[in-house]
């Protein structure tokens, strides 16, 4: 029974797998022709797609070329039209250079023709010259015999006489033109230097360095001089300056040439009465201290001033230089403020001509810079500054204004007149400074009596402070040319003879009066 079950399983077992076989070979079978179909219809698909494609890039290429082919047609088109044009430009110059040529021909011709007809006039002329200059010759001897004169005597008359003649009409003619002049001159300048002057709003009385220290009582000159005079030699030989202590109630007198010297004996000297401890060694101290403190407030005011009026680049050594001209005056008007005036006014001044602002400013704030050193050094202050501004790397123009501003040398460029007329412009405007009486006086006195030299003048007057002198003059000896020439004359000896700040008119007044009496 065992056998016969184990039999029939052995049978079911390879049915089993036949069958198994069986059904695997036939879906084997099934998925092969699934494939090959796929691959068909896969491959007939692709063969859509690259027809399509194939049938798309005919086309684009054909659109492609349609464009390039009209692109091409236009852009031959554009050309063929440009060398129609080049063409129709190129006749109409071949055309003018032919009207232009047979025109340079009737030219020459015309010039051969010309020099022909001036050849035969020249010909004609020399003829003619030398007819007349025997003819002449002839009419000079028979005047000479009429007259009872030789030709050079006769010469010399006339010459004489043309030169009175000349004289008259070239006063005649300079009238002429100076009146012209002055209509569109005067109007420029006025503009120009009123408008320069409008915008300068400096102060009229400028700082004054102050020479004499106050006292807060008589005895405290006692202990300024010390024990046999030790402090005071301290205080002279640490500054440099003199004390004067005389009867002058509670003040003491710095005297010295030196303007910072004088103005650090000054600070010490108060700081010292105001501490009250006045001996050699703090006297000594003190000095030292308010050296550099006076150092500082130079190099400061240096450094302000090119601040204030924006120029830049000056030298170190050359802005504590012109720091000092804040301790320096002349004529009772503090240097350094008018420096600054100066510049301001040459910077409005060249801003109305249209010329260099900065350039003027600077050489407008530097051209004093020899006063600050001209206690030490010997010769003219403009000469000493140029050469400090050469030393110290400006520019060689700048060199050349400062130098220039008084006429040390000669004036070269518009900017030496700019400075020199704002430095007369600061200098003579109202209360900038002082002189004594009897200089003023003494001006006036020499205006007067360089025009009383003069022949023919009755009297002279010197008004409005010496800046207009009014001449007298007979009408019977001066005509109204003489009286032009006169003025001008006048002018010119006081500017040899007399110096002034800005300007002096000269007017010469001469009138014809009628005088009849009645019965």
């Amino acid at each position: 029974m065992d056998y016969v079950t184990l039999l029939s399983s052995v049978v079911a077992l390879f049915v089993g797998a036949g069958i198994t076989y069986l059904i695997t070979k036939t879906k084997l079978q099934k998925r092969d022709l699934d494939i090959r179909n796929k691959k068909i219809r896969i491959q007939r698909e692709a063969e859509k797609k690259a027809d399509t494609l194939l049938r798309e890039a005919k086309l684009e290429a054909k659109t492609r070329l349609l464009e390039m082919k009209s692109e091409f047609d236009a852009e031959t088109e554009e050309t063929r039209k440009e060398l129609k044009k080049d063409d129709r430009r190129l006749s109409k110059r071949s055309e003018k250079l032919d009207k232009q040529e047979e025109q340079s021909l009737k030219r020459e011709q015309a010039i051969v023709n010309k020099e022909k007809e001036i050849s035969t006039k020249f010909e004609n002329a020399s003829k003619k010259e030398s007819k007349y200059s025997k003819l002449l010759n002839q009419i000079i001897k028979e005047l000479e015999r009429v007259s009872g004169l030789t030709s050079e005597e006769a010469k010399e008359i006339l010459l004489k006489t043309m030169k009175e003649d000349a004289k008259l009409e070239s006063a005649k003619f300079i009238k002429k033109l100076i009146n012209e002049a002055k209509e569109q001159a005067d109007k420029e300048a006025k503009k120009i230097l009123c408008t320069a002057i409008q915008r300068y709003a400096g102060d009229y009385v400028a700082e004054r360095t102050v020479s004499v220290v106050n006292l807060p009582g008589d005895e405290m000159k006692g202990r300024i001089i010390g024990r046999e005079g030790r402090n005071i030699r301290a205080i002279e030989a640490a500054t440099g300056v003199d004390l004067i202590i005389d009867d002058t109630p509670e003040a003491v007198i710095l005297s010295g040439f030196n303007p910072v010297r004088r103005e650090v004996a000054r600070l010490s000297l108060e700081k010292l009465i105001s501490d009250g401890r006045i001996h050699p060694a703090r006297i000594e101290d003190m000095v030292e201290r308010v050296t550099k403190e006076v150092d500082a407030t130079m190099k400061e005011a240096g450094e302000q001033a090119a601040f204030d009026l924006g120029v830049h680049g000056i030298n170190p050594e050359l802005i504590k230089i012109l720091g000092k001209l804040k301790f320096r005056t002349s004529y009772a008007q503090n240097v350094l403020q008018h420096s600054i005036e100066v510049a301001f006014l040459c910077g409005t001044i060249a801003a109305e001509l249209g010329l260099n602002i900065k350039l003027a400013k600077r050489m407008g704030l530097l051209h004093d810079i020899g006063k600050a050193v001209d206690y030490e050094v010997d010769g003219a202050h403009a000469i000493i500054g140029s050469n400090l501004a050469k030393k110290y790397g400006e520019e060689k123009n700048i060199v050349h204004a400062i130098a220039a501003h008084h006429e040390d040398k000669m004036p070269e460029s518009v900017y030496d007149y700019i400075v020199q007329a704002a430095d007369a412009l600061s200098g003579a405007r109202p209360g900038a400074r002082k002189e004594s009486l009897e200089n003023y006086v003494k001006r006036l006195e020499d205006l007067e009596n360089i025009a009383n030299a003069f022949d023919g003048v009755i009297n002279t007057y010197a008004i409005q402070a010496g800046r207009e002198v009014r001449v007298i003059v007979e009408s019977d000896k001066i005509s109204d040319d003489r009286a032009l020439i006169m003025s001008k004359e006048i002018a010119e000896q006081i500017d040899e003879n007399v110096t002034f700040p800005g300007q002096v008119k000269v007017v010469v007044i001469r009138e014809t009066r009628a005088v009849e009496y009645t019965k």
